[in-house]
């Protein structure tokens, strides 16, 4: 039996993971989840609302180290530099859980009800990242503009270094906010 909260918590995202890439998702039973993990399925409940949050467990921990950063980014630094600040400063916590990223990215990408849910929790994300612009004094339209764009670029620099590990999180990262950046810079009003 795990000794404390944070252990089982893991062994159940764990013992999820092994499950729903052996059965897929809709297969897999929370009491599954539960026996795999040496914890009973009370203690599932105590930790997630459903086997759904077991895989988005981090993201308000992401939401609020996004966060964090963006209010310690001195004021005069542009929404998408700040944005970019943010998402390198998560970048070693993914980086320090690769494989269980990879194995989250695999089991959401074969069921469309968990490519919803992430889709809302982006959702969350992108207003959590413009609520922290606009505190920092950016317009509305323009904070949440700068939301949406950052959060896509984020998710594209995640594909690209799951796709390709040879460059770490951060190269990828970087190298999409210099394509933006370029992709930007070229748009002329007419």
């Amino acid at each position: 039996m795990p000794r404390s909260g944070e252990e089982a918590r893991h062994r159940l995202q764990q013992a999820a993971l092994e499950l729903y890439g052996e059965r897929g998702f809709d297969a897999t039973t929370t009491a599954e989840i539960a026996a795999r993990a040496g914890v009973t399925e009370r203690t599932y409940f105590r930790h997630f609302a459903d086997k759904r949050e077991v895989l988005f467990d981090g993201e308000a921990t992401l939401g609020a180290a996004l966060e964090a950063t963006l209010d310690s980014t001195p004021e005069d630094v542009p929404p998408l530099q700040t944005l970019l600040r943010a998402f390198l400063a998560a970048v070693p916590r993914l980086e320090a859980n690769r494989p269980l990223t990879e194995a989250r990215h695999r089991v959401i990408s074969a069921s469309s009800a968990l490519q919803e849910r992430q889709l809302a929790k982006g959702e969350y994300l992108k207003s959590t990242l413009a609520a922290a612009l606009e505190a920092r004094g950016t317009g509305e339209r323009v904070a949440r503009l700068a939301a949406e764009v950052g959060w896509a670029t984020w998710a594209q620099a995640v594909a690209g270094w799951l796709d390709d590990p040879s460059l770490t999180l951060a190269a990828h990262l970087t190298r999409e906010f210099d394509d933006l950046a370029g992709l930007t810079s070229a748009v002329k009003p007419r």
